[in-house]
């Protein structure tokens, strides 16, 4: 089971996880982007990170609601829309839920997914996070079907996320500012999935410290 506090811890560390590496980010968008990707997303949580307090009194759902909008009026932007959009799902999945079973992370999970793809019109393959977040989806799916607890299903999720991610490196971008460049997108790993991969990373931080 995964409870509310456990979600705000989540939040803090991967806040803590963007502000420490921020410049990785920002490295990798350099290559393929703007080079603001790390910028933007250390905003939009110092944010959420301001407003963890208030988040003790508010159920799951509520939480990720408040943060999607945070992140959409604080990011701006592809980032803020993704995000904002992923942790919305987030939030009619667990809408109702006081704890998270191993069905409801997948639920989570799978929404959060399905809803990143619809806004940013992106497939595997085309050098996102969805090359990151839909391997981990699938592994984590695979996991509890074979009775593994969330952490270690997460711990799974993890494995293929990584594999995702490296896979990114000798994609063609086919979305966003790196798809302007061409093959010269070539060769570089991108920073939404790297991201991305962070998030889960975080989560998995967080259940296995807590013994889930």
């Amino acid at each position: 089971m995964v409870n509310q506090v456990q979600i705000i811890e989540w939040l803090q560390v991967f806040a803590d996880v963007i502000e420490r590496d921020k410049d990785t980010l920002t490295e990798l968008d350099a290559a393929i982007g703007d080079a603001d990707h790390g910028i933007n997303m250390d905003r939009g949580f110092k944010k959420i990170t301001n407003i963890l307090p208030s988040f003790a009194d508010q159920d799951i759902s509520s939480i990720f609601k408040t943060v999607s909008i945070t992140l959409i009026s604080s990011i701006g932007g592809a980032s803020g829309a993704l995000y904002g959009t992923w942790f919305l799902r987030a939030s009619v999945a667990t809408d109702g839920k006081e704890e998270l079973t191993e069905e409801d992370m997948l639920k989570l999970l799978k929404s959060g997914l399905e809803g990143v793809t619809e806004r940013g019109k992106a497939q595997l393959g085309d050098k996102t996070m969805v090359d990151v977040l839909s391997p981990a989806v699938i592994a984590f799916e695979q996991a509890i079907r074979n009775s593994s607890s969330t952490a270690s299903a997460l711990r799974i999720a993890i494995i293929a996320a990584e594999q995702g991610l490296k896979e990114t490196i000798p994609m063609l971008a086919k979305k966003g500012r790196a798809s302007y460049l061409g093959d010269r997108s070539i060769g570089h790993q991108d920073p939404g999935g790297t991201c991305a991969y962070w998030m889960l990373l975080s989560l998995l931080q967080v259940v296995e410290g807590s013994g889930g």
